[in-house]
């Protein structure tokens, strides 16, 4: 369901490679849906991240949820995993090729973290900052052409044909080319 104030995509999957570029996809389609570009790269990063952990470390199955939620202005992305086990920051060595995920998500996130779900599991998630959803006034340019005098600074209204084509020669002053 997706609504003005909230929205929210939900994939289950079972975090396989295969899978975690299918769903980067899925995120990044769903984002511009709902126009959020400039946050495709830091979600599909994360994203791809938590299910990478799931992956390499969820026990007994690899099957997890994967929700973003975008709630006002803050974009929310979480995996559900079956694994109680609580993740933790790796602060290992510098030259390791793998192991800096989460230090990778607390870099670039708002704000991260992970909470057990009883039983059933645990949820970990992190927040970006949502645009506002005002969109930004486009300012006024001008306008120049090669058979102009400068600047439209009037608009031309709709309707008449006719008359729209009188009120343009009105503003519009065609001057001859200058030879040589």
């Amino acid at each position: 369901m997706i609504s003005q104030a909230s929205r929210q995509c939900t994939v289950e999957l079972q975090a396989l490679p295969s899978r975690i570029g299918q769903v980067r996809r899925i995120v990044s389609a769903q984002l511009r849906y709902w126009n959020l570009d400039c946050l495709i790269e830091k979600a599909a990063l994360g994203v791809t991240e938590l299910l990478t952990n799931v992956h390499q470390h969820a026990q007994p199955d690899k099957v997890c949820t994967v929700e973003i939620e975008l709630l006002l202005d803050r974009l929310t992305v979480s995996v559900h995993d079956h694994d109680p086990r609580l993740p933790m920051v790796n602060t290992s060595d510098p030259m390791a090729t793998s192991g800096r995920g989460l230090a990778l998500i607390e870099a670039f996130s708002e704000s991260w973290g992970a909470r057990p779900q009883g039983e059933s599991g645990k949820v970990v998630w992190f927040t970006l900052p949502a645009p506002s959803s005002t969109p930004l006034p486009i300012p006024p340019l001008p306008v120049y052409g090669a058979a102009t005098t400068g600047p439209f600074t009037g608009a031309v209204p709709f309707g008449d044909a006719a008359e729209a084509a009188d009120v343009v020669r009105e503003r519009v002053t065609v001057r001859p080319a200058v030879a040589g």
